[in-house]
C-alpha cells in the first residue's frame, strides 16, 4: 500500500512532497524517496526506513525543483532497502517512476528487455515499468510511451512518471487509487486526497485504465481507448473523519474495497514467485520448536478469526500434511486440551488483544506448545507473548464487522501452510503460489459485482431469516457470511455445512427463506448442486455464489453471483467478498449502523 505524491507548478517541490508523504506514511514505511528535475537531469534522493530518515538526508544533501514525485514504500518485489526504494529510474536515466501494486507479468517483460540490452539495478517490478516506458519513449511524447507500455502490463497497479524533457507528470491506475488535485498554475497527484487538502480541495478521482497528464497549465485525461475524458472536479468539504473514509459512505464499504490492496500487502515481500518459496523475514520465530519439527497445529481464535482458522485447517492439512485442531479461544482452556510434543499453537486475532484468544494461547504455552500469532497490530499483546508473529498488514480496520482483516488472515494462513510445507522438504507449491499473484485482481473483479449485489439486498432485506450453506473449504465461508449478515443487519442467519442440511436445517426451508449457497470448486460441486435441488423442491429461494458458469445453475438457482475462478485453495477469499457486500447493503437498507452495530465492539478484551 505504497504512497504516491506528485506536483507540477511554481512552488518549491521537495517540501511539498515531504508534507504529502507524511500524510501517507501509514501506507508504507520500508523506504521513502523523492525525485526532481535538476540542471543535469533527474535527481533522486532515497532512504531506507521511515520518512524521517529521508528528511535527515535531504537536510544534508538538499534538492530543489518545481516539479517532482514522492513515494513511501511497502515492499512487494525486492527487499526493503535503499536500492529498491522509489523513485526508480530507467537504465538510461530518462524517466523516473513511482509505483504501487504488482506487475504480474514482470518476469516475461524483464526477460524481453534484458534481451534487448536493457540493464537492471534493482529487484523491483517497478524497474520493468521504467525501462519499458523508456524503451518506447522518443524523447518527446511521454504520454504515448506510458499508454503503450501500460497496455502490456498485467496485474493491479498505479504509477506516475516524469521525464527529463518536459515539466509534466503522466499517471495511470488499474486497481489502486489515484486522485488529481487542481490548482491555479499548479496541479497535484496523490494516492489519497488527504495528502492534497492543504493545497486544494478540487479533485478528480481517476477511474481504472484512465491516463492523466499533469502540467502547470492544466490536466488532461484519456480513457483506455485514448478518448479524452471530460469530468468535472469534485469539491471536497471533508472533516477529518470524512477524509479517513475516502469518499465512501461507511468505513465498512471502504474496507471491503481496500481488500485487493490489503491482500497484496500481506503477501508482498514474502513470496519469491521465481523460486516458488515463502520467506518470512519478519516472523522472528525463536521458540523451542523449529518449523521443520512441527507435528501438530492448534489454531485458536474467536468470531470471524475462528472462521479464518477453519479455512486454515484445510490449507495446512492439505499443503503441509500436518494434523490441525481448531478451537474457540473461549473454550480451549476449559476442556483441558492435550498438547503433544512438537505442537505449534497459533493465535489468530485482528487486534491481538482478544481476551479469550490470549487466554487460550497462554494455556497452550503452559502445556508446552510453541506460540505463533497471526495479527494485524504490531506490538499487541498477542505478538508480545508469542515466539513468532505473522503481521497481516491490513491497515486500520475501523468498521466493527471484520472484512479485510478476515481475508488477510486467510492469506497469512495460506503462507504459513506453504512455509510449513517447505520446512518439511516437500515439493514446492508452485501452482498455488502462482495463483496468489492473481488474487488481488480477482477480488477487484468481484467488487465490480457491487450493483448486482445491491439489487439482491433490495429484494431480500425484509427477510427474517437466512440460511448459508457450503461444503469443504467453503463451509467456513458460509459461517462467515451468516455472521456478517446477523452482525450488520440484525437478521437471524445460520451457517451450515451443506452435507448436514438434511440433518435439521431442511426443516426451516419454505417459500420465504433465502438460502445462500457457495457452489465452488470441483470436488464437491455436484454435491452442492444436489443440495440446491433439494431446497428448490421445498420452494426455497436459492442465491448461489459460484466460480462456474452461471448457465450451469439455470433452473436450480433463483439468483447467481458468478465470481472469478482462482486456485481452489484461494477461492474462499474470493467467495466471501459478495457475502460481505450482501451483508453491508442489507444492513444499510434496514437502516442499521453498519460501522458500529449494536452491542458489538471491535475488540473483545474481556472474557
Amino acid at each position: 500500500m505504497c504512497g504516491i505524491v506528485g506536483y507540477v507548478g511554481g512552488r518549491e517541490v521537495v517540501a511539498l512532497l515531504i508534507e504529502g508523504l507524511r500524510r501517507l506514511e501509514y501506507r508504507g514505511y520500508d523506504s521513502a524517496g523523492v525525485v526532481v528535475r535538476g540542471p543535469e537531469g533527474l535527481i533522486a534522493s532515497k532512504a531506507e526506513g521511515k520518512l524521517d530518515r529521508l528528511v535527515d538526508k535531504l537536510e544534508r544533501e538538499p534538492l530543489t525543483g518545481s516539479f517532482g514525485l514522492g513515494h513511501t514504500r511497502w515492499a512487494t518485489h525486492g527487499a526493503p532497502n535503499e536500492r529498491n526504494a522509489h523513485p526508480v529510474l530507467d537504465a538510461r536515466r530518462r524517466v523516473a517512476v513511482i509505483h504501487n501494486g504488482i506487475i504480474e507479468n514482470f518476469l516475461q517483460l524483464k526477460t524481453e528487455l534484458i534481451a534487448a540490452g536493457w540493464e537492471f539495478e534493482t529487484d523491483t517490478d517497478t524497474e520493468v515499468v521504467a525501462n519499458l516506458i523508456s524503451s518506447l519513449y522518443d524523447g518527446d511524447d511521454l504520454r504515448g510511451a506510458v499508454d503503450a507500455a501500460r497496455k502490456r502490463f498485467e496485474g493491479m497497479y498505479a504509477f506516475a512518471v516524469m521525464a527529463t524533457r518536459r515539466e509534466e507528470i503522466v499517471a495511470t491506475r488499474q486497481g489502486p487509487p489515484l486522485v488529481v488535485g487542481l490548482g491555479e498554475a499548479e496541479n497535484f497527484l496523490a494516492s489519497d486526497p488527504a495528502a492534497l487538502l492543504t493545497y486544494t480541495r478540487d479533485v478528480i478521482f481517476l477511474d481504472n485504465a484512465e491516463l492523466a497528464l499533469l502540467t502547470p497549465r492544466g490536466v488532461e485525461i484519456w480513457d483506455a481507448q485514448g478518448h479524452p475524458v471530460e469530468r468535472a472536479a469534485q469539491r471536497l468539504n471533508w472533516d477529518p473523519i470524512q477524509v479517513e473514509k475516502g469518499g465512501y459512505k461507511h468505513f465498512m464499504l471502504k474496507e471491503i474495497h481496500e481488500q485487493p490492496q490489503a491482500l497484496q500487502d500481506t503477501f508482498g515481500g514474502r513470496v519469491d514467485f521465481e523460486l516458488a518459496r515463502v520467506e518470512f523475514d519478519d516472523i522472528g520465530f525463536e521458540g523451542s520448536l523449529g518449523e521443520s519439527e512441527v507435528r501438530r497445529v492448534h489454531l485458536l481464535a474467536c468470531g470471524t478469526s475462528l472462521h479464518a482458522a477453519l479455512v486454515g485447517k484445510f490449507l495446512i492439512e492439505e499443503l503441509a500434511r500436518i494434523p490441525v485442531e481448531v478451537d474457540y479461544g473461549s473454550e480451549y482452556r476449559y476442556r483441558d486440551p492435550i498438547v503433544e510434543p512438537a505442537t505449534l499453537a497459533v493465535g489468530v486475532s485482528q487486534s491481538g488483544e482478544t481476551a479469550d484468544t490470549l487466554s487460550a494461547m497462554g494455556a497452550a504455552r503452559e502445556r508446552g506448545a510453541s506460540l505463533l500469532a497471526i495479527c494485524n497490530v504490531a506490538n499487541s499483546q498477542a505478538t508480545r507473548i508469542s515466539d513468532g508473529v505473522i503481521l497481516t498488514h491490513a491497515g486500520p480496520e475501523i468498521g466493527v464487522a471484520s472484512t479485510k482483516a478476515f481475508t488477510t488472515q486467510l492469506v497469512a494462513l495460506f503462507l504459513l501452510a506453504v512455509r510449513l510445507r517447505q520446512a518439511r522438504g516437500m515439493e514446492t507449491a508452485a501452482e498455488e503460489l502462482a495463483a496468489l499473484a492473481h488474487l488481488p485482481q480477482a477480488i477487484d473483479e468481484t467488487l465490480a459485482l457491487e450493483p448486482k449485489i445491491d439489487q439482491l439486498a433490495r429484494r431480500f432485506f425484509r427477510a427474517e431469516d437466512f440460511l448459508y450453506l457450503g461444503r469443504g473449504i467453503n463451509y467456513p465461508i458460509a459461517l462467515e457470511g451468516a455472521l456478517k449478515l446477523k452482525e450488520i443487519s440484525y437478521i437471524h442467519a445460520e451457517g451450515y455445512t451443506a452435507g448436514e442440511m438434511k440433518h435439521g436445517p431442511i426443516a426451516l426451508i419454505d417459500e420465504d427463506l433465502p438460502v445462500v449457497m457457495v457452489a465452488s470448486g470441483d470436488r464437491v460441486y455436484d454435491k452442492v448442486i444436489s443440495n440446491m435441488q433439494e431446497v428448490k423442491a421445498r420452494d426455497g429461494i436459492v442465491i448461489a455464489v459460484t466460480d462456474h458458469d452461471a448457465e450451469e445453475l439455470a433452473g436450480v438457482a433463483d439468483e447467481v453471483i458468478q465470481v472469478p475462478r482462482i486456485h481452489r485453495l484461494l477461492q474462499p477469499i474470493v467467495n466471501v467478498v459478495p457475502l460481505q457486500l450482501l451483508a453491508y447493503f442489507t444492513g444499510v437498507r434496514r437502516g442499521a449502523d453498519v460501522d458500529q452495530p449494536r452491542n458489538l465492539a471491535k475488540s473483545v478484551t474481556v472474557e
